[in-house]
């Protein structure tokens, strides 16, 4: 179970690594990345996002790019949160296919 605190900055990373997202695939016409969830571990130091792409066949490229900027990412992230965290925590990225399942149950509930 998590705490307030972990909460609070999970909450921040997510939504800063949107922001992140959302700027680095606005040059990449047809694409759209967002973070549906983010945990932060218990000692702050480890940060798993799950991203939701859109196409979803790309999903597996585009997560393989992000991790081959992974370093990139969390400078970025660094400065944006420089002033409410002092240690940047690692990130690790996951494909979250939620969608893709609940629509896949809706169309084995129309047959």
């Amino acid at each position: 179970m998590q705490e307030t605190r972990q909460n609070k900055i999970a909450r921040l990373l997510q939504k800063e690594l949107s922001i992140i997202f959302q700027q680095q695939t606005r040059a990449m016409r047809g694409v759209m990345v967002s973070v549906t969830r983010a945990k932060i571990s218990p000692d702050l130091s480890v940060c798993t996002a799950y991203l939701s792409v859109f196409p979803s066949e790309k999903g597996e490229e585009i997560l393989k790019n992000i991790n081959a900027n992974d370093k990139t990412i969390r400078y970025e992230l660094g400065t944006r949160v420089r002033h409410q965290l002092r240690i940047i925590p690692e990130l690790r990225f996951f494909i979250d296919d939620s969608l893709d399942y609940i629509d896949r149950i809706d169309e084995l509930l129309k047959n």
